[in-house]
């Protein structure tokens, strides 16, 4: 995964279309500028996520104390966690702060898996009942006995308040059905795969019991958009980041520019 981003970027900043024209197409520009165009749609998602969150805090019957809470929340974590990467990020390495992220957000993908299944079971006990069983509370009635892994009559997240928290990051219900166990870890188990895939593809750049099958080759789309003959050879790698490194950025120029100013400067005071 490291050495095909690598690749990537360079093949980002490296190459340019023979065509003049070519150079202001939408897909050479978001390859180019790919570092900048990131940040900058993540940056908009989150304000529309906080304005959605927001709005709906204050759209609802509760008082009217439910419309800066969040606000002010959100600016402190925000300004928490923007503090420990600033005066922390730079003794961190940066791959333990992805790793990190992405272990989150492989929990909330989870969650979200066994809270659809949980959902889907939910509808149909709640059609074969006529009613919405959700809102008679957690006691007897208000689930599927005969689908139940287990059920506490408290910690509902969608009656009490604090665990819809815990509901939005984990998945967790009060009610467990097969349905959402099952799912949850079926998700787990493929995540493993996958992984194990991966780092075995990586150490020896096949898949196991293959020989010139890869990982992303199991991708429909692979094949469809014809990314084959894309691929490059070790020998295109090794010429690819030999330009990377003689190219010029601004930086290199500035100074050597500056050397020979300095040079000069120092010859005519010489000479004076």
């Amino acid at each position: 995964m490291k050495e095909k981003w690598r690749v990537k970027l360079a093949q980002a900043l490296v190459k340019s279309p023979e065509n003049k024209k070519d150079r202001f197409k939408i897909g050479y520009l978001t390859k180019k500028y790919a570092l900048f165009i990131l940040p900058l749609v993540t940056c908009l998602r989150e304000g529309l996520e906080a304005v959605v969150f927001v709005g709906g805090a204050a759209g609802t019957s509760s008082s009217a104390s439910a419309f800066p809470l969040p606000v002010v929340i959100g600016l402190i974590a925000g300004g928490g966690v923007g503090g420990l990467l600033y005066y922390f990020g730079s003794n961190m390495s940066m791959q333990i702060f992805l790793i990190i992220s992405t272990c989150i957000l492989y929990l909330i993908a989870a969650g979200l898996f066994s809270r659809g299944v949980w959902f889907f079971q939910s509808y149909q006990f709640n059609k074969a009942t006529g009613g919405d069983a959700a809102e008679n509370g957690s006691g007897p009635g208000t689930y599927d006995i005969n689908q139940s892994v287990w059920h506490v009559n408290c910690c509902n997240p969608l009656k009490d308040n604090g665990w819809d928290i815990f509901n939005a990051i984990l998945g967790w219900q009060n009610s467990a059905t097969y349905g959402s166990v099952i799912s949850y870890n079926v998700y787990w188990i493929f995540i493993i795969c996958v992984l194990l895939l991966m780092v075995y593809e990586e150490k020896h750049g096949h898949l196991p019991f293959t020989k010139n099958l890869t990982l992303v080759q199991l991708n429909p789309m692979y094949h469809i958009k014809g990314k084959k003959k894309n691929n490059l050879t070790q020998a295109q790698k090794d010429e690819l980041f030999t330009k990377l490194k003689q190219q010029n950025f601004g930086e290199v120029t500035t100074e050597v520019t500056d050397e020979a100013s300095s040079s000069k400067l120092i010859e005519q005071t010489a000479e004076k």
